[in-house]
């Protein structure tokens, strides 16, 4: 049974109490989606974007409703199901229920100042997370300031990765701090479930959206905030890659007008010709309408460090931007040599059916002296940047790189860091 709006829910008479303590961030309930289900599920459990209750839920005292209800406000806020499914994306193999806990203490930790909200029995707390699995002596207060959910989980995952005939599903066997977290985040209920991932600009929309909320809400609570000093976890708004890649292509590829001495310009022609004040020549310079198509020069890396999947978005964007921009393409593909050369007409090309093979070891020199030849008005290279660049063309590059190997740097031009 779904609920349309903050009452009418199992959550109602919570979700009251944290708006009469705590207008401000408890406020941030309303923005929240809640939801009565009628199978036997845990207490609460969030997917990112709603709250569900099950039948138990009704039966706990208004504190502890309280406090499971702020718990979920948080972990929506805070967005950690987007959050989970992002770093699973990024790092391939994450442990949900390992997870879990990182967010789960982090939220405990910034509402256990509260008096008016209960937490449950065996709720686990950054601070003693970190004494008993990081042995790190801190405060729960200084913990909040530092700590975020992805590096936390980071540190406390020591799981050995698995060996070369590991099956895909074959769960990977805990570590020391992973075993030390998991035992300590075993008293308290899990409540995360996997997001969804929508559009990318729809996501960074939303982050945005829930950092704003979460500054106003904590500047108009203060000491009473639910969320203390939890700083370091609010999640950064950033802009998509597919949006940067846009903008770039756009400023790059578009037609610019050009100067034409044949003519005069058209405000010459309106004025008449008389010069007035300004003393304004006949042969002051026209405008006139580029006539070359640009051209467009996209390198690949398939040395191996490159995802498929990834290269199959990234292919399908630049498709996409080229029958808008009508952009020729030029696609120079290969690893420490050129393997691969074709050229396309706007509009023809279908970069989805390409098969993107190499192997070999990485060298950027002879892709980009290749990418020369062709008088690009734009370079795009996908690469993970673990290469040497011998060459440097007059003309602008786009370095496109998985999140992973961010500590190379660009030899030139600029980043795009692909999230």
């Amino acid at each position: 049974m779904a609920a349309d709006g903050p009452t009418g829910h199992r959550g109602t008479r919570a979700v009251m109490r944290m708006v009469e303590y705590a207008p401000s961030s408890g406020g941030l309930a309303l923005w929240v989606a809640h939801e009565d289900a009628d199978a036997e599920l845990p207490l609460l459990s969030t997917d990112g974007r709603t709250l569900r209750y099950g039948r138990a839920f009704e039966a706990l005292p208004l504190p502890e409703q309280t406090g499971w209800v702020a718990h979920g406000v948080l972990h929506v806020a805070l967005r950690h199901a987007q959050r989970y499914t992002e770093l699973q994306r990024l790092l391939g193999d994450v442990d949900l229920q390992l997870f879990n806990t990182c967010a789960d203490a982090i939220v405990n930790s910034a509402l256990a100042h509260l008096a008016w909200l209960a937490l449950p029995a065996g709720a686990v707390r950054l601070d003693r997370l970190l004494a008993r699995v990081l042995h790190l002596s801190t405060t729960e207060e200084a913990a909040l300031l530092e700590w975020d959910v992805e590096r936390l989980y980071r540190a406390l995952d020591d799981r050995p990765p698995p060996g070369p005939a590991a099956r895909p599903q074959q769960q990977r066997k805990d570590g020391p701090r992973a075993a030390a977290a998991r035992a300590l985040g075993q008293q308290h209920a899990h409540d995360l479930q996997p997001a969804e991932s929508g559009q990318p600009e729809q996501e960074a929309e939303a982050q945005r959206e829930w950092a704003e909320r979460i500054q106003r809400a904590h500047a108009g609570d203060g000491p009473f905030s639910l969320l203390r000093t939890l700083l370091a976890d609010v999640p950064v708004s950033r802009t998509p890659w597919e949006q940067a890649l846009r903008t770039l292509m756009a400023r790059a590829l578009s037609p610019q007008p050009g100067v034409s001495w044949s003519r005069p310009s058209r405000s010459w022609l309106a004025n008449q010709g008389r010069a007035g004040a300004h003393r304004r020549l006949p042969w002051e310079p026209g405008r006139t309408a580029s006539r070359n198509v640009p051209r467009l020069v996209l390198m690949v890396d398939v040395s191996g460090s490159i995802d498929e999947a990834l290269m199959a978005r990234f292919a399908r964007e630049i498709e996409a931007l080229m029958r808008r921009l009508e952009t020729r393409l030029v696609l120079v593909i290969g690893d420490d040599q050129v393997r691969h050369l074709a050229q396309f007409e706007p509009g023809r090309s279908d970069l989805r059916e390409l098969r993107f093979t190499g192997g070999g070891g990485t060298d950027f020199t002879p892709l980009l002296q290749e990418a020369d030849r062709h008088d690009p008005d734009l370079g795009i290279f996908l690469t993970d940047l673990d290469g040497p660049a011998n060459f440097q063309p007059r003309w602008p590059v786009v370095w496109a790189v998985p999140e992973a190997p961010v500590q190379h740097a660009v030899p030139f031009g600029r980043r795009l860091l692909l999230r």
